[in-house]
């Protein structure tokens, strides 16, 4: 996923709960469907960032070898400025991006009547 195309505020916002509990029908139910997709854009982004970073390392462990990588702290400050995934998550339950769904409620027969 392009993190720069994402329309999520840097900063963080005051939501309306009612508009979290139109969506599912439980607030509680909805911020654990955003939690759970702040977990999975954290791990994209953690990894995206892993392999970019890693065309960077250097094969020795010498401390006197430090030296400072212009593109590599360009990379780094990118990824700092980028929403949080919170708020990206967030974003797109708002804009109904995210596909979740409920075994319990989907299920035709309840397996505890």
């Amino acid at each position: 996923m392009d993190y720069k195309k994402v329309n999520a505020p840097t900063n963080t916002v005051t939501r309306d709960m009612a508009d979290f509990r139109d969506k599912t029908g439980n607030v509680y139910e909805s911020i654990a469907i955003m939690g759970k997709r702040a977990n999975q854009i954290s791990v994209e982004i953690k990894d995206e960032l892993k392999k970019k970073l890693e065309e960077f390392s250097s094969s020795s462990d010498n401390l006197e070898e430090v030296f400072e990588n212009r593109e590599q702290i360009e990379i780094s400050r990118y990824y700092e400025r980028l929403p949080k995934p919170t708020l990206i998550a967030t974003q797109e339950f708002i804009e109904d991006k995210v596909y979740y769904r409920n075994p319990l409620k989907d299920s035709s027969s309840n397996p505890l009547d």
